[in-house]
């Protein structure tokens, strides 16, 4: 009998159903299963309660996504294979199984590379312990497979990933700038020239994308509060590596990539209650701030703070936010005359100097008592 999964998901309101034994037997593998444990914006939940979902349901939704991207492609005439149907599927699945705890926060400090170039080791591990199972999805992955359009699906500036984790991030921490027409953006996809297009009737859908994905930046992403929470996060470990105490330093040697895939929120939160009592005041005192919440004070500015002495308690740092990418690949429009024009073209809302300004603040962070 033909094994099946129907899963909930309550962003989509509706059950997304995986008949595929090879995407079952991926998600079912440790390495993927770790994801339930991450959460998918790390420490944001001190700042929005709800915002406890994981990167597991994120990826699952993404998979949604892609199902329904891929029938919706299908119907227009695009030639699409099972074969590459079930690539771009497990590409997209596994697009974030590089992260490490806490997400963002911690990468570069854990493992001094990239998520993306972890998560391409991981595929090739769990490819080699399926027999090649994953090979069009890593070619579609790490863009070598013949159809670019595929690789667009996973990884662009309208991918499946972002339309995911607007709408997802959006429902669980209540910040409605978020919410975008996914279903109409999905079902106004088309391929042109081995490109992935939206047709002309998609514009105003994609217009407002590319705004809400800045306001989420600001709203949730960079929000002031979870920009101080990652920092002292960053300054406990930094302190604990500094004191030989951290057992979360990895090399990608292929034993070390599955201690890494190990690891997740919880380890680092057991840890940190537990340096708590360290008898280093400095990690005693970052590690019960986390845990009561008590965090640095931040104060943000257009201008870049000068003659700050940074430590673990003080800091500056510097936030950028670009909703549109001019040196990645463009969002083209297609019309019924056959014209395909970018965005920056198409569009009477969004011109050039909107899309390619890049906001840069400032912030500086410190005990409270040394804010005012």
């Amino acid at each position: 009998m033909t094994k099946r999964k129907i899963i909930n998901d309550p962003v989509y309101d509706g059950f997304l159903s995986i008949e595929d034994p090879v995407i079952l037997q991926v998600i079912e593998h440790p390495y993927f299963q770790r994801q339930r444990r991450i959460k998918q914006l790390g420490l944001t939940y001190l700042v929005y309660p709800g915002a406890m979902h994981t990167r597991f349901s994120h990826m699952l939704g993404a998979l949604n996504l892609m199902k329904r991207a891929l029938e919706t492609l299908k119907q227009k005439g695009v030639e699409i294979s099972d074969e590459e149907c079930r690539g771009a599927k497990l590409a997209i699945l596994l697009h974030d199984i590089g992260h490490g705890p806490f997400s963002h926060t911690s990468e570069r400090v854990l493992v001094d590379v990239p998520h993306e170039e972890i998560t391409l080791l991981m595929m090739q591990r769990i490819n080699e312990e399926m027999d090649g199972a994953l090979d069009t999805a890593i070619a579609i992955f790490s863009n070598t497979y013949h159809k670019h359009f595929l690789h667009q699906l996973v990884s662009s500036q309208l991918d499946m990933d972002r339309l995911d984790y607007l709408g997802r991030d959006s429902f669980f921490t209540g910040v409605s700038e978020g919410i975008v027409g996914t279903d109409r953006i999905i079902s106004m996809l088309n391929v042109h020239d081995d490109e992935l297009v939206v047709d002309e009737k998609g514009i105003y859908s994609v217009e407002k994308f590319i705004i809400s994905r800045r306001l989420m930046y600001w709203q949730v992403y960079m929000h002031k509060t979870v920009i101080a929470a990652d920092q002292l996060l960053l300054s406990i470990l930094r302190r604990a590596k500094e004191l030989n105490l951290s057992p979360f330093t990895f090399s990608l040697s292929p034993f070390e990539l599955d201690r890494f895939a190990e690891v997740d929120d919880d380890d680092i939160m057991v840890a940190v209650k537990h340096w708590q009592h360290s008898d280093d005041e400095i990690l005693s005192v970052l590690c019960k701030n986390l845990v009561n919440r008590r965090l640095p004070a931040i104060r943000i500015s257009n201008a870049p703070f000068e003659g700050i002495e940074c430590d673990y308690f003080h800091g500056t740092g510097e936030l950028h936010n670009r909703s549109y990418d001019f040196n990645d690949q463009e969002i083209k429009v297609l019309y019924k005359d056959g014209r395909c024009l970018p965005i920056s073209e198409a569009s009477d809302q969004l011109d050039r100097h909107f899309l390619e300004k890049q906001v840069t603040k400032y912030f500086y962070y410190s005990p409270k008592s040394n804010l005012t």
